[in-house]
């Protein structure tokens, strides 16, 4: 079997930590593996595969070497910066930053859902906002049969979707210590703000969804609209997710085809209290749906209710799962 070389940009945060111990689980095709940081960083020793590997600090050189793809896991301002750096080395990069991903020659790329859009890439594969992602994953078969008219996202996100500043923040309010990262409390509330404010009242992330949904789908007729919210909740997404089609549906068989829809575990015995719960998502790499109804305020809605972990599906899975695609083509 070929095997590739690989880079992780931001080896050592949440989710460069994550996409390292993915590769390895799932047994992805590693020759060499090189991993960078920031100066604080660099000098963290990191196992894969039973070798020790040593962090480097990235600088605009650190591409001058043999390597097949890059994962970056390091925010928007290094993937600006060294995203094309990497690039005109003949590297392909698949980045978890926002910052390629609504530019017309980018892939925005879920494997269930538009897997063939990785083959178009020009040197660039986006990896989606992870609230998308799980959301997607269970649209997309709904799409393909009832054609979605409009969606509703409401969003209960995890801390950890802020990186380890979330995190502390919710282990020193729980012992009683005062917030620094976050507006206010994430204790005892729920905070209607993650990102930034945008002139239309709506967050980033809020826009986020509403626009990368449009793009995967390949279908910008969808009305969308979206109020994300952080919670208290150390790991996992959920999602209440409104949706409206243009045509009459089965509920028995809406629930059929998602529990035969990839990567989509189907958990809906509200009889016996089994729904989608953040505990149940954790360290795994399936989208969960349930709580699926009728909403009968419309013709032909549902209300589902979506949950996965946002470091893993919602990030790091995802990024392998799109260089697993992208090796069928080297």
């Amino acid at each position: 079997m070929k095997s590739y070389n690989i880079a992780v940009v931001g080896a050592t945060g949440m989710v460069g930590r994550t996409m390292v111990k993915v590769l390895e689980e799932r047994n992805f095709p590693v020759n060499n593996l090189c991993l960078f940081s920031s100066s604080k960083s660099a000098g963290t020793k990191m196992e894969f595969k039973g070798k020790t590997y040593i962090v480097e600090e990235l600088a605009e050189s650190s591409f001058n070497r043999n390597i097949h793809i890059a994962l970056f896991a390091a925010g928007g301002s290094v993937s600006s910066k060294y995203v094309p750096i990497a690039v005109s080395k003949g590297i392909i990069v698949i980045d978890n930053s926002s910052t390629f991903r609504m530019n017309e020659d980018v892939p925005l790329v879920v494997p269930e859902v538009n897997e063939e859009e990785i083959f178009k890439h020009k040197g660039i594969i986006a990896n989606p906002n992870c609230s998308t992602i799980q959301a997607v994953v269970a649209l997309k078969p709904l799409h393909d049969k009832y054609n979605i008219k409009r969606i509703v996202y409401s969003t209960y996100q995890a801390v950890s979707g802020s990186g380890v500043k979330g995190i502390t923040d919710l282990q020193n309010g729980l012992e009683g210590k005062p917030n620094v990262f976050y507006p206010h409390p994430i204790v005892n509330n729920c905070l209607p703000h993650i990102d930034v404010f945008a002139d239309n009242g709506y967050t980033k992330e809020e826009m986020k969804m509403i626009n990368e949904t449009k793009k995967i789908l390949n279908d910008y007729s969808i009305k969308i609209t979206a109020t994300t919210v952080r919670v208290p909740v150390l790991n996992c997404h959920s999602e209440s997710v409104n949706v409206e089609f243009h045509k009459d549906f089965d509920l028995m068989e809406l629930k059929d085809l998602l529990a035969k829809s990839p990567g989509v575990v189907l958990v809906d015995n509200p009889a016996n209290n089994e729904y989608p719960l953040a505990s149940l998502a954790d360290g795994k790499d399936q989208v969960f749906v349930g709580r699926l109804r009728r909403d009968e305020s419309v013709e032909y809605g549902i209300n589902m209710w979506i949950v996965a972990d946002n470091i893993r599906k919602g990030a790091a899975t995802n990024a392998v799962q799109i260089a697993e695609s992208l090796i069928k083509s080297l």
